[in-house]
């Protein structure tokens, strides 16, 4: 993968990110597609829209013209996720196109002492939302009384925001600049700032927000229940958006400060396609002066399935894509349709801790289950049941090696143990553990748990991961052929989000991501110690590590309590050095849980682009948390 630089991250009291300025010959040239707008009057002239000090940006090929649409598409109801990756990274402070540091942003500077205890960000002045409102500190002051610190409001997350379980102050000093102040070192929080839909700050204008919340509108109750909700709490946290993604970008009334702005349809609203267009207030313009983005148009079609997509790429249809079709399977056929299709391929330099991570759910609502699960010698009878090298050939074409979730061999932080245990193909030791926890067999061969019933693991899919699916075909016989009634159960991605993000009623699921190297993996732990959201595994006690006094929240075994422990420690530590020698411990102890398994550590990946298509690079991190292809500026992608 492409690495990150520690040295890069390395907090110091000079360490900030200055905005280039726009030189002074640079005057704004008016778009055509807005123009219209601004001789009716309707829309200020492009001077007046920008702010004092936008964000210049030097595209990476050439400078390009603004005009014509990006033709893209989702995939199913609820892959809303994704957008992210195309029009959604917008944060404070980013990463870079190399993600070998990080870059001022909706942030014209940032400041950190040497302690790593205080962080002082200044907004640009004159900043817009997408409606023409000021982007100030009051809506950074918003989210933070009316969102984060407001314990009716929030939805919880945002971990990185405390230390030693005490929440940092906000501290407004003035329209432009305000200071976040931890009572401990806070190492690694620009970083978390900068991954993927961790900047809530730049999500909540609060000129729109306010008339949800009760403190802002005293008829918030009686708005919500004009619209069917028991009371503002349940509007207000539907209005935000937070923690769900669909709910998020499905409301295209919300004011933005992304590129691109949902104003033909957002997603949900029209089954066939949706549309966002250009942001007449987006704050970046190109090194001749030129507010970008260059694309006037983002134009979405809704399709059903991965084969949909798989078809209108071959026919030319979509601009660019990587995710859902392409696959190792898919590869010779994209690459047969290459001339008639009229585009060609990048590089993906793969991030991921693997390729899929089998994951029970060790919070369980069942006790039974619950324990066989949470049971060491039971996880690794199933890992000892797989065949990977099958799945590796079979779905994979050969690319890539048995692994658990793990590091990536070479990296400084490799684990050996982590990685290799339990990956041999042995369904003599499988069959020999399980002899041990559940040796009653049916009539059929299947195992019987200790209440009598065949021991069952149904696990829940989202269908558009075509590689996910092709894995568990063979996969599932491999379990059953020790006694365990595995099955997998496939759904829309918005029921499996439901099912599983949010909910608890699971058996199992399976999932990717996670990260393999470096700092990367310090800030997305996700497989090695139970934190957030994205740890399906134990949903419970992710939520004790945010908020250990939700009823939702379970307790965890002691040593999970000590690996969630020292992880805090990790983030709240300034020193590199130091964040390294804590992160090895952090991986040692995910080996001793060995809390979920893998089939392999992925080989690089790669992409479609159209021929004409300007300004993408040819190589790139594929990662969430570096929201592929976001940090490498969609705003100045345009068609030749």
């Amino acid at each position: 993968m492409v690495s990150i630089s520690r040295r890069a991250f390395i907090v110091a009291s000079s360490a900030f990110a200055g905005a280039l300025a726009v030189p002074s010959w640079v005057r704004a040239q008016e778009s055509a597609f807005l123009k219209a707008q601004v001789d009716a009057g309707t829309l200020p002239a492009v001077a007046e829209r920008l702010p004092a000090n936008p964000l210049v940006i030097t595209p990476f090929e050439r400078t390009g013209q603004q005009g014509g649409d990006w033709n893209h598409a989702l995939v199913g109801g609820g892959s809303l996720s994704m957008l992210v990756r195309y029009q959604g990274y917008e944060p404070l402070v980013r990463f870079n196109p190399d993600w070998s540091g990080l870059v001022e942003n909706t942030a014209e500077s940032w400041l950190v002492n040497p302690e790593a205890t205080e962080y002082t960000f200044t907004l640009r002045k004159g900043h817009k939302w997408s409606d023409g409102v000021p982007f100030t500190t009051a809506d950074i002051q918003f989210w933070y009384e009316a969102y984060f610190t407001d314990a009716e409001a929030s939805l919880g997350g945002n971990s990185w925001w405390s230390v030693d379980g005490e929440v940092a102050k906000l501290e407004v000093v003035d329209e432009q600049t305000f200071k976040v102040i931890f009572p401990g070192p806070n190492g690694l929080f620009v970083q978390q700032l900068a991954w993927a839909q961790q900047d809530q700050m730049t999500r909540t204008p609060k000129h729109y927000l306010e008339q949800f919340h009760i403190k802002y509108n005293p008829d918030a109750d009686t708005l919500a229940k004009a619209q069917g909700l028991e009371s503002w709490i349940a509007l207000f946290q539907r209005e935000i958006g937070m923690l769900d993604d669909n709910t998020f970008y499905q409301n295209g009334k919300r004011p933005t400060l992304n590129a691109w702005v949902f104003t033909d349809g957002a997603p949900g609203e029209n089954t066939e396609r949706a549309v966002a267009t250009r942001n007449p207030y987006y704050f970046k313009v190109d090194d001749k002066g030129t507010q970008l983005p260059y694309f006037d148009r983002v134009v979405y079609q809704m399709v059903a399935d991965p084969e949909v997509l798989l078809l209108k790429t071959l026919q030319g249809e979509i601009d660019i894509m990587d995710q859902y079709i392409c696959t190792p399977a898919n590869k010779p056929v994209l690459f047969d349709g290459q001339e008639s299709g009229g585009y060609g391929f990048y590089t993906l330099k793969e991030t991921a801790a693997n390729v899929m991570a089998f994951q029970l759910n060790l919070n369980h609502l069942d006790p039974v289950k619950n324990k066989l699960f949470n049971t060491i010698e039971f996880r690794q009878a199933l890992s000892h049941a797989i065949d990977r090298q099958a799945l590796i050939d079979a779905v994979f074409v050969g690319q890539g090696a048995p692994a658990q979730p793990s590091m990536r061999e070479g990296d400084p932080l490799y684990n050996e143990q982590l990685a290799k245990q339990f990956i041999e193909f042995d369904v003599a030791k499988a069959n020999a553990l399980l002899d041990a926890l559940i040796p009653t067999k049916d009539g059929e061969g299947y195992r019987q748990d200790e209440q009598g019933r065949r021991v069952s693991i149904i696990f829940e899919i989202d269908q558009t991961r075509t590689t996910f699916l092709d894995m568990f075909e063979l996969a599932i016989p491999m379990f059953q052929a020790v006694g365990i009634d595995a099955q997998m159960r496939t759904m829309d991605r918005s029921l499996w989000e439901e099912r599983v993000r949010r909910g608890r009623e699971y058996d199992a699921t399976a999932h990717q991501f996670g990260a393999n190297s470096g700092i990367a993996a310090m800030l997305d732990a996700r497989f090695y110690v139970p934190i957030n959201n994205n740890c399906f595994y134990a949903p419970g006690w992710s939520l004790y590590f945010t908020q250990p006094d939700n009823e939702a929240a379970v307790e965890p075994p002691a040593a999970v309590k000590a690996q969630q422990d020292l992880y805090r420690t990790l983030v709240g530590t300034a020193d590199p050095v130091k964040q390294t020698e804590l992160m090895a411990q952090v991986l040692q102890g995910a080996a001793d849980l060995f809390l979920t398994f893998g089939v392999s550590l992925p080989a690089d990946g790669y992409g479609v682009v159209k021929n004409d298509v300007v300004n993408l690079l040819d190589s790139m991190p594929n990662s969430f948390g570096w929201p592929t292809p976001g940090p490498a500026r969609p705003e100045q992608f345009f068609k030749a």
